[in-house]
């Protein structure tokens, strides 16, 4: 069921906004350039790598040294706006369709996480990862990384066809009134450095 809903859904939001998919594609190219579409690597379901489409947000502007400015340099100002509404997360639905992620499910993070997680973080990737997810709709950027895991193992423990359908609607809400945007000179958040070495001076 959660994948019929995902393939139909998914389906049904590219076509409706493709005049709008196009329009933004036209206004990155001419204010940005190419390419109109960010594309990363990240590990999803068992930590299996996969291809992440987004809009792109920001330019190519670099240093003396020829080394990219910090991000928030570089975001530009169209680009905050489609991250301030998640509207650069649109090409992410041709992943749904490709079976990368899932409507609903753990945010996909940085390949170089990966050895950071403890291992109850680790069980993140037990599920497909997703657009949206229960940590979005309880925080998104404005909470800690270690309490996003844990919104993310209660996902992981707990899911279900109508709580995913609950997680869409909240997220549809939010995104209209932009909650829980962080920006700061990291953008989005700062990069995680992982939480084993404080666990490990708690115990002691």
């Amino acid at each position: 069921m959660k994948r019929s809903f995902d393939i139909i859904i998914s389906a049904a939001l590219l076509v409706l906004l493709s005049p709008f998919f196009f329009t933004v594609a036209l206004l990155i190219r001419l204010q940005l350039g190419s390419p109109i579409i960010f594309q990363q690597s990240r590990p999803g379901f068992n930590e299996k790598l996969f291809t992440l489409y987004k809009f792109r947000t920001m330019n190519n502007e670099k240093n003396n040294s020829g080394e990219f400015l910090p991000d928030h340099q570089r975001l530009h100002s169209f680009g905050a706006f489609l991250r301030r509404y998640s509207l650069d997360e649109i090409p992410q639905l041709v992943n749904v369709l490709k079976g990368d992620l899932s409507l609903v499910g753990p945010r996909p993070l940085l390949i170089e996480y990966l050895p950071l997680y403890t291992e109850e973080q680790a069980r993140r990737h037990l599920v497909k990862p997703g657009i949206t997810g229960w940590a979005q709709i309880n925080g998104r950027n404005a909470i800690t990384w270690e309490e996003k895991f844990k919104l993310d193992i209660w996902y992981v423990d707990n899911q279900t066809f109508f709580l995913d359908m609950k997680i869409v609607w909240i997220t549809f809400i939010k995104v209209l009134k932009s909650e829980g945007v962080n920006y700061s000179e990291h953008v989005s958040m700062e990069r995680f450095t992982g939480t084993h070495v404080l666990e490990r001076e708690e115990v002691q």
